[in-house]
């Protein structure tokens, strides 16, 4: 329930927060005669959100055997790149605010109104189906993964769309820097727990070596079909009974991402220094 509550309530967010700087910059300019251009933005985004996932599992249902067990590997690692680049670029966000409203204005100052009004639907529809089409990349990998939880994925979007209304619209209290920073974190143990369980289905269907499977069995101990186990798996990837190679993958993946958030914030402090 968890995993799908975070993915959803962050894709669901970084959507909101678009949409709530634009009208919010929109009703600060008295350009309101743009609103319906961002609704179209939005209806026009979530429709077209919803034939990618239908599209997506008309052809995930078409694999069998070994072809669905490199399919199902294929998603998971891609998810796992949509989640690390997403991350990564939410570190580097310092002015989200500031860089939408600088888009909004430029499409604002051109001279034919027609282009405006296009400019600020495709900055909408854009940020809208980036959004829906990576989750119906994630939801897809969670539920090969380990199943995915309706109640957690719907609670994630109503929760994302109240805390995007409340930061632009009403109190402004919400601390975005530590819910991004919390998020982030258990998102990149998941993004971990995706690459080696992708890496496990390759195993699976005989396109790669495990080096030593398993290299280890704790189930006995901590059974990933438990209660426990299977919470610990679908937020974390954990596999009571991995492979050598699942586990260089999970390693060097939490390596890679944090030379890389080292690198972010040593560019952070020469920016500022």
């Amino acid at each position: 329930m968890l995993e799908s509550f975070l993915v959803t309530s962050r894709e669901t967010l970084e959507a909101s927060l678009v949409v709530g700087i634009v009208l919010a910059y929109l009703n600060k300019t008295n350009n309101q005669n743009y609103r319906k251009t961002v609704y179209y933005g939005i209806v026009f985004g979530i429709f077209a959100s919803i034939i990618a996932a239908f599209i997506f599992t008309f052809f995930a249902n078409g694999y069998e055997g070994k072809a669905e067990q490199v399919f199902e590997g294929t998603t998971m690692l891609i998810g796992a790149f949509l989640l690390t680049t997403m991350i990564l670029w939410m570190m580097q966000q310092r002015h989200i605010a500031k860089d939408i409203e600088g888009r909004v204005e430029k499409h604002l100052m051109n001279s034919q109104p027609l282009f405006s009004h296009i400019g600020i639907f495709v900055l909408i529809f854009v940020a809208i189906i980036r959004e829906g089409v990576e989750t119906v990349i994630f939801l897809n990998a969670i539920n090969y993964a380990s199943g995915i939880n309706f109640l957690g994925g719907t609670l994630g979007i109503i929760s994302a769309i109240v805390a995007g209304y409340l930061f632009f619209i009403s109190t402004k209290k919400i601390n975005l820097k530590k819910l991004f920073n919390i998020s982030s974190i258990l998102l990149i143990l998941f993004a971990a727990g995706l690459v080696a369980h992708g890496v496990h289905e390759f195993e699976e269907a005989g396109v790669v070596s495990g080096i030593i499977a398993p290299l280890f069995d704790i189930n006995h101990s901590l059974n990933e079909k438990g209660i426990v186990g299977s919470f610990l798996k679908g937020l974390f990837g954990y596999n009571g009974n991995p492979s050598l190679l699942e586990v260089i993958a999970y390693a060097s993946y939490l390596g890679i991402i944090f030379y890389l958030y080292k690198r972010i914030e040593g560019s952070r402090v020469k920016a500022s220094g």
